[in-house]
């Protein structure tokens, strides 16, 4: 008995104790907030990955614009409601 409580009073176990609680409960830079960032992190990754193949997207369908009148004639109407001469447009809204 005397001996584990020679053990649990060691100054070198109390101090590694006591540092390894604070490290993990009230640092800064703690465990539950290193979790945190983590899943922060991670979203972030994922919305850098979306936005990589948004470009990849656009920059193909800007390709097929601009190298395509068939195709720009057909996002001009579409997009912005153009017309030929003597042509009339019937907006129908599919209601939101």
């Amino acid at each position: 008995m005397k001996k584990v409580f020679r053990v649990l009073t060691n100054k070198y176990l109390l101090v590694t104790v006591g540092f390894i609680a604070w490290t993990v409960f009230f640092d800064q830079n703690d465990w539950l907030t290193l979790q945190q960032r983590q899943k922060e992190l991670n979203g972030i990754k994922d919305n850098i990955a979306y936005l990589n193949t948004e470009i990849t997207r656009m920059n193909a369908e800007r390709m097929a614009l601009l190298n395509n009148p068939h195709e720009l004639e057909k996002y001009a109407r579409e997009t912005f409601r153009m017309k030929h001469e003597g042509e009339d447009i019937y907006v129908i809204d599919k209601g939101k």
